[in-house]
């Protein structure tokens, strides 16, 4: 064997090979080969990214356990934060790789996920009926894992299902072995988290999956799968979630491009990507986007509590990230990030997890959630010497159905009903409304970052925009509106801290007279405030767009909320006035309050769900800010 050397070569040899990783992106012809030493740092902050000539300098193993950089609750295993110090890169032929990696059987004993499906399945009916059942979150990832030992050498082991990987999964955005001397991790993950070039940060949120059955995908099941409402749904929430990141980390929030078809060799998920420009340091980026949606549930700081509470033991890896910074031929710094999904961790003693997680929404059931856990583990398992083959296609290529146009047309309908604000690239001053120069708001969240989207989209219409924690009370002084946010939790629980706080916050307000809006969790507590009795639904609101009668106008809106308040009439008289109420004519749930100097709306009017969401922001600044009210054909447009 001439090329590649090192650490093959001294696998080959029995020799030490030292820490080093193979990485091959998406669609790329070559490998790359990265070896260095193996250093740990504390935080995401000290990961190294010296100055020199272009190329990559660190690739970091990002614990789950890291989400505690962000004060975010975890089951906390003490896994360390680890990374290779890039002294040598190389790029090397894909068919050189393939011909130098082992081609033995991977051999294993006393295979077992740590959880039944019984059991798993118990777990999901807890997650749905006492978590998304009672308004602590649109979704939830709960993930199992199956545990083995490996027979033989475990860096020979994981090179062989390196090689089976490379030559049999398909649409993986890394596939990579990672050796660092104490562990290796394998897999072929088939979701960027995040990634910045050129100044752009980009994130693709995944989400839906669809099993393939037999050699080919079934094209009619397929389509099936695509006009699925909990598919759709699912990516829609997904979606939300990582605009709520990219709201934070990039300039003027992310714009929506997709959705995609991503195939793979024993299932297929739909894909959205999320571009934006961005200036920041990429660790801080890397910092502010711990971890996906995708892999934890939203809202992400109460999913944290949500997966706390139900999950067994640490995620070790799993929902994580690998990490390679660098820099460009200009000296800009650069960051690619995958999940770390499908992928398994090998100790040195042989010790092999492979953990995987299924997606629970208000629609799920506990047999479907527990089959996903076994598709998606599927094509490592299968690597591993664990699980069948993906039966491969006849004669000529693999069947592409991302180019039928049956399916791009699907794909497409998805956009239909959502907000042209997140889908459109935004000039600076494009819907700004006259009047709003000058004037600020302060923005209070409730423990849910759909804060940063509503201040993307009352920037864009021409206010300064404030945020702020709830935990974290301040002066009002200059603030020309005052925007109590959306969260999670039951409303009714008036005496628990956050809920005491936004309570006392809206009471002031009120008193004062100072312009208020209330979104979501904020809008219940106003209507409660306002005399309104506050129930909750017989089935949560999460995710769910529905055509609402807002003050007259009917408008497409998108709902995160298990609550609602209930009115009998249109217009109730209390503390502060008269308030005109705009509710469903069925069950009398109230949708949206209004009076003299505050407005509540009970959905997310920056929700990417929202069609109309930013008219209906702006008709609430003319109500709030004394200026006329934009009609529904005006200069702002649909949301």
């Amino acid at each position: 064997m001439t090329f590649p050397p090192d650490p093959l070569a001294a696998v080959a040899a029995g020799r030490d090979p030292g820490p080093f990783a193979l990485v091959r992106r998406e669609g790329a012809d070559h490998v790359d080969l990265y070896a260095g030493p193996v250093r740990r740092a504390e935080r995401l902050a000290d990961l190294p990214l010296p100055d020199g000539p272009a190329g990559p300098r660190t690739l970091a193993l990002v614990p789950f356990r890291q989400i505690t950089e962000r004060g975010f609750a975890c089951v906390d295993d003490g896994l360390p934060l680890e990374f290779l110090e890039v002294r040598r890169h190389r790029r090397i032929p894909l068919a050189e790789v393939l011909d130098a990696l082992p081609e033995t059987p991977v051999r294993t004993r006393d295979a077992a996920f740590d959880i039944s499906d019984d059991e798993y399945a118990a777990v999901v009916e807890r997650v749905l009926t006492d978590e998304i059942g009672r308004g602590e979150g649109a979704n939830f990832v709960i993930h199992r894992t199956l545990r083995a030992s490996v027979q033989g050498d475990p860096l020979v082991a994981a090179l062989a299902a390196l090689r089976r990987l490379l030559a049999q999964e398909r649409g993986a955005y890394w596939t990579f072995v990672v050796h660092t001397g104490a562990r290796i991790l394998v897999g072929a993950s088939p979701e960027r988290h995040v990634s910045v070039t050129d100044g752009l940060v980009e994130m693709n949120p995944i989400s839906g999956t669809f099993r393939h059955r037999g050699e080919a995908a079934d094209r009619a099941a397929l389509l099936r799968f695509l006009h699925d409402p909990k598919e759709v749904e699912e990516l829609y929430m997904v979606l939300d979630e990582e605009l709520k990141m990219m709201a934070v980390v990039a300039e003027r929030g992310g714009q929506v491009v997709g959705p995609y078809l991503k195939e793979m060799a024993h299932l297929a998920h739909t894909e959205y990507l999320l571009a934006g420009r961005c200036s920041r340091d990429v660790r801080e980026v890397l910092r502010e986007t711990m971890f996906a949606p995708t892999v934890t549930g939203s809202p992400m700081e109460n999913a944290c509590r949500v997966i706390a509470r139900h999950e067994r033991a640490g995620r070790r890896y799993y929902a994580g990230v690998l990490a390679l910074l660098g820099r460009d031929e200009q000296g800009r710094q650069t960051l690619d990030a995958p999940i770390l999904i499908r992928t398994a961790e090998i100790t040195g003693d042989g010790e092999l997890r492979v953990p995987v997680g299924a997606t629970l929404v208000r629609h799920s059931t506990a047999a479907s959630e527990v089959a996903e856990t076994h598709a998606k583990a599927a094509g490592v398992l299968a690597a591993l010497g664990l699980g069948p083959d993906a039966p491969r296609p006849g004669d000529g290529a693999a069947v592409r159905y991302a180019d039928d146009s049956e399916v791009r047309a699907a794909l497409a309908a998805r956009n239909t009903p959502l907000s042209r604000f997140w889908l459109r690239q935004r000039e600076p001053g494009a819907i700004a409304l006259r009047g709003l120069a000058g004037r600020r708001a302060l923005i209070v969240d409730g423990e849910d970052t759909f804060t940063g989207m509503l201040a993307h989209q009352l920037g864009a219409l021409g206010l300064a925009v404030t945020r702020r924690d709830w935990s974290r009370p301040g002066p009002l002084d200059g603030y020309d509106l005052v925007v109590v946010g959306p969260g999670p939790g039951d409303p009714r629980d008036v005496a628990t801290p956050k809920m005491a706080a936004l309570r006392a916050l809206l009471t002031e307000l009120l008193a004062s007279g100072r312009p208020t809006l209330a979104v979501c969790l904020g809008h219940q507590l106003l209507a409660g405030l306002l005399g309104l009795p506050l129930h909750r639904r017989d089935a949560p609101y999460q995710g769910l767009p529905r055509d609402v009668p807002v003050f007259g106008v009917t408008r497409r809106v998108g709902f995160y909320a298990s609550f609602t308040a209930r009115a009998d009439t249109d217009r109730v008289t209390g503390t502060y006035g008269p308030v005109e109420v705009s509710r469903d004519p069925v069950d009398g749930a109230v949708h949206a309050v209004r009076g003299a100097g505050f407005a509540g709306v009970q959905f997310h009017p920056e929700s990417v769900l929202s069609r109309d969401g930013t008219a209906v922001l702006a008709d609430l600044l003319g109500h709030l800010l004394d200026r006329p009210a934009l009609s529904a054909h005006g200069a702002a447009g649909r949301g």
